[in-house]
């Protein structure tokens, strides 16, 4: 594999470890400040084990990390720009939603005509 397809492979597993909805709402939570994973389970309303779960894959994947404190393990975003990376996405995703508005607004105003047809 040559170094411009090794780093295209990272960059994908890096996007596969954020392609599932508890782990991106797990991402969010953490940019709002350090949790365990009690308080995840309690914020997030699921079961400590998918908790677990999938903070085992954004550990593997380097994406969060976990300190031991007494008997809890605390868990942080390994990199402060993940909050950004999620900021950006969202604004990504409110740009298609608002093109998807406004095409909707367009053909909800399109005439019908003689046959119940928009033209």
């Amino acid at each position: 594999m040559n170094h411009n397809a090794g780093i295209q492979q990272f960059k994908a597993d890096f996007f596969k470890a954020l392609a599932h909805p508890m782990r991106i709402r797990i991402l969010e939570v953490l940019g709002e400040g350090d949790k365990n994973v009690n308080e995840l389970q309690q914020i997030l309303g699921s079961e400590g084990s998918a908790v677990s779960q999938q903070l085992s894959i954004l550990r593997n994947k380097n994406i969060v990390y976990g300190l031991k404190e007494g008997t809890s393990v605390i868990y942080s975003l390994r990199d402060p720009l993940i909050k950004e990376l999620l900021a950006v996405a969202k604004r990504i995703f409110d740009n298609h939603l608002v093109d998807a508005i406004s095409l909707l607004e367009v053909i909800r105003n399109e005439p019908y005509n003689e046959k119940g047809v928009r033209e």
